[in-house]
């Protein structure tokens, strides 16, 4: 009981709001972080200090003030200032502000229009505010935590200005979290002692997340010593408050695709280091590790290749692991196939070759199977000259024919380039023999070590 009356000491009224609410900043000059956009001179600051705000999306993670500057805008604007659910909000209630903005407008007036949430809206909901935004009867604010080029309409994106807003840095956390216990909105009244160290490691906690950081705060001063010295925050209490760091990470939207693609382009650049990160980055914020695993099996045949062929067992090998064990034993498995892919001999060879043969495949007539190489297991088809001309190529002393297996059209045609790193270097070599025996070039038998200068491939 002790700890609730250090929370309602701060005042009857406001103790029902969370700390995050209290604090919320009323204007630029309380606003801290996205520099880039409000800081002197910033595009954002400008409009809003001119009142000239224009239709635009606020697009960033969850907690870095993306409704706090729609609130900014709503107390500096003359204009009228709605704000808008999209979870609890349909084309009813978008239509009766549509039509009230409408009105406005005939009258002179102006309307912002604030959407939280825009991406919760499908499209028919989303074209309802198009023509309502390209006539000026309002001013379109949405926030989103979405990536807006796969959220919001293409034709609503285009009459906007996408802001992009960063995670906080710790410094502007612990900027905000000294607020809020100086201020008589937040614990100035208490008195709450804290020191810099901590607030760090609440800030680090919050992962660039305001809310998140204010709301540790405040649970932490729900739980602190009330000493003879007074209410104090300490590493004890720090510790009963922060059990796990809260990892932004979605497995279905924007950071998943960003995270596995910076795992994938680390392996890519043999930097073993920096892929066990973004691997623990994805493992800890709960990725399935199937997932990673299909996407190295992938890897192994994409970015290796015949560079390193054990590459692509050992990934098939730690696929099974982490079928039969699961989170978190399967997590070495992971991390023994990152790092031996990251430092595997690399070869794009196998990706390049199957999208030239495809494009051909795609663009080029499709040439009938030349008849040579046809079946031919009826007499009808042998009297059509299905298999004539075929040379069975274990029957020849070189176990290799002269004869060409493609069409007319392609022949001459080279898909395969190998790199002649690792052990592709003896592919390359085998390649190279092959087709100067097949050319005519030479005569000295392709499967032979004096095809090689003398040396087994």
């Amino acid at each position: 009981m002790k700890q609730m009356s250090l929370i309602e000491g701060v005042d009857q009224v406001s103790a029902s709001q969370p700390l995050a609410s209290r604090m919320r900043p009323r204007d630029l000059s309380e606003f801290v972080g996205q520099g880039h956009l409000v800081g002197e001179g910033g595009i954002l600051r400008q409009m809003i200090e001119r009142d000239q705000i224009q239709s635009m999306i606020l697009w960033g993670p969850p907690g870095v003030g993306k409704t706090t500057l729609a609130n900014v805008v709503a107390n500096a604007t003359k204009a009228e200032f709605v704000n808008f659910s999209a979870v609890t909000s349909g084309i009813k209630e978008i239509k009766e502000i549509m039509a009230r903005a409408e009105a406005g407008r005939r009258l002179g007036g102006r309307t912002v229009l604030f959407i939280d949430e825009i991406h919760r809206f499908n499209k028919a909901q989303q074209d309802a505010f198009l023509p309502y935004v390209e006539q000026g009867s309002i001013i379109l604010i949405g926030a989103t935590t979405e990536n807006p080029s796969f959220e919001v309409n293409s034709a609503l994106l285009s009459r906007c200005k996408v802001f992009v807003l960063n995670g906080l840095s710790e410094d502007d956390l612990v900027t905000l979290l000294r607020r809020a216990l100086e201020s008589d909105r937040g614990f100035g009244k208490i008195g709450v002692a804290c020191s810099d160290e901590i607030l760090r490691k609440i800030a680090i906690f919050a992962n660039g997340d305001a809310r998140n950081a204010l709301g540790t705060l405040e649970t932490a001063v729900a739980n602190c010593d009330t000493g003879a010295g007074g209410p104090e925050i300490t590493g004890k209490t720090l510790s009963l408050v922060v059990s796990r760091k809260a990892l932004m990470y979605d497995k279905n939207g924007e950071e998943h695709y960003n995270i596995i693609s910076a795992l994938h382009k680390s392996m890519r650049n043999s930097d073993p280091d920096a892929a066990v990160y973004w691997l623990a980055r994805m493992l800890e914020g709960g990725e399935d590790p199937l997932y990673i695993a299909r996407r190295c099996i992938r890897f192994a045949s994409e970015d290796v290749g015949l560079a390193d062929p054990n590459a692509l067992l050992l990934a098939d090998a730690v696929w099974n692991a982490c079928h039969n064990l699961g989170v978190p034993e399967c997590n070495v498995h992971l991390t023994e196939i990152v790092v031996y892919l990251s430092l595997a001999p690399k070869s794009n060879a196998m990706d390049r070759a199957y999208l030239c043969a495809a494009a051909d495949a795609q663009n080029m007539m499709a040439e009938p199977v030349p008849l040579n190489i046809r079946n031919a297991p009826t007499r009808l088809m042998k009297n059509l000259d299905y298999g004539k001309g075929y040379t069975y190529a274990h029957d020849t002393e070189e176990k290799i024919a002269r004869m060409s297996c493609l069409p007319r059209s392609l022949e001459g045609r080279r898909y395969y380039a190998p790199t002649g790193l690792g052990r592709e270097a003896n592919m390359k070599a085998r390649l190279e023999a092959v087709r100067d025996w097949r050319e005519g070039r030479t005569d000295v038998p392709p499967f032979t070590t004096s095809a090689y200068g003398g040396r087994a491939p």
